[in-house]
């Protein structure tokens, strides 16, 4: 409730609960008063119905001081519960930072993008020194001078090889199925559905099988690995290590790399058969095709070269999504939501490097002739 005093003070009387349950108050009416014909010589608190209250409390005399001391009406705060005239002195105590409050959607266009661009230098500046690092401390691995625990590096290739065979069965032999029905219902209009083999199995091998098996291990062990070192970056071990005067490229990245890249050709070559098998599903089950036929018909189409092409380009997709894990990871901001945009980040860079690569083999192999 509010009044005036005999003297000409707004008198403010609060009473009942005030709690963030019930929302937060409106200081509407205060305004009101305040700027009223005549002002009030001064703000009041009367508090002696006053029950229960939180920082609801704290906030609407927050509200209160700020609007009065902007038109110069002193607050006397001598009637409010000693608690709350405590929280208050500490509130104010602390100073505002100049730009705690600085607009940023009244930036210009120009200056949106200037930002942007610079962001865009510095992210492309430590992504180079990164690597930098990285191929100076793999420089270092050749000659046994790289120190990591073997047991670690044991453990991540079990994660990265053997527990990623079932997300990777189920997605290529879908894949491998689905490119046999899309060509069967092509090939079908001129009797050549035999060739159905033929293309699953070239396009499983060369180019589909790795390229699935990477964006899968993108968004398994990519993301895995820049939770890990965003998660390591927040409880400061990385720090812990670096003041040991142990690298955390050497004791982290190294073995995120090192098991990734060896184990996917594994996972190309698993991706290729349950690709090869799903097609064969199609071609028995709907073409009318026998299993030898098919087999003999994949034997034939498939060479060596492309069975080796596509566990090279697997070796490369993997180096790719573990630099870009662990670099994330290592960019990641000391707080729960730096870990989970570093994530965010490390599985579309991932992907983005990898079908830049796809992209680049297949331009490079095209000119080889292979």
């Amino acid at each position: 409730m509010l009044g005036r005093t005999a003297d000409g003070a707004l008198l403010i009387r609060l009473a009942g609960a005030w709690r963030l349950s019930g929302g937060l108050p409106d200081t509407a009416p205060v305004e009101r008063e305040l700027a009223a014909t005549p002002a009030p010589r001064e703000v009041n608190f009367e508090t002696s119905e006053l029950e229960e209250w939180d920082s609801a409390l704290v906030t609407f005399l927050l509200r209160v001081t700020e609007r009065s001391r902007g038109r110069g009406i002193d607050v006397d705060r001598s009637g409010l519960p000693a608690g709350a005239q405590r929280l208050l002195t500490l509130a104010e105590a602390v100073a505002e930072k100049e730009d705690a409050r600085a607009a940023q959607a009244d930036a210009s266009l120009l200056e949106r993008i200037g930002s942007r661009t610079i962001s865009a230098g510095t992210s492309l500046t430590e992504m180079l020194a990164f690597l930098g690092d990285a191929t100076l401390t793999f420089g270092r691995l050749l000659g046994g001078g790289v120190r990591f625990r073997r047991s670690d590096l044991l453990l991540l290739i079990q994660q990265v090889g053997a527990e990623a065979l079932g997300i990777v069965s189920l997605i290529c032999f879908l894949v491998g199925l689905i490119l046999a029905f899309v060509g069967a219902a092509q090939l079908q209009q001129f009797g050549a559905t035999i060739y159905v083999a033929n293309l699953v199995g070239v396009a499983m091998v060369r180019d589909v099988g790795a390229l699935m098996a990477a964006i899968v291990m993108a968004g398994r062990s990519g993301a895995a690995f820049a939770a890990e070192l965003g998660s390591m970056k927040v409880t400061q071990e990385i720090d812990a290590l670096t003041t040991m005067g142990i690298s955390p490229l050497e004791f982290l990245v190294v073995p995120r790399i090192v098991a990734l890249a060896s184990m996917m050709p594994l996972l190309c070559l698993y991706a290729d058969f349950l690709g090869i098998l799903g097609g064969a599903f199609i071609g028995i089950t709907m073409l009318d095709l026998s299993v030898v036929t098919y087999a003999q018909q994949t034997i034939e189409a498939v060479t060596l070269g492309h069975l080796l092409g596509g566990m090279f380009k697997a070796f490369v997709y993997g180096i790719l999504i573990a630099l870009a894990g662990c670099l994330r990871g290592l960019q990641a901001t000391t707080s729960s939501s730096g870990v989970g945009i570093a994530t965010t980040s490390a599985v579309v860079t991932s992907i983005v490097f990898v079908i830049s690569a796809c992209g680049l083999f297949a331009v490079v192999f095209y000119a080889l002739g292979l």
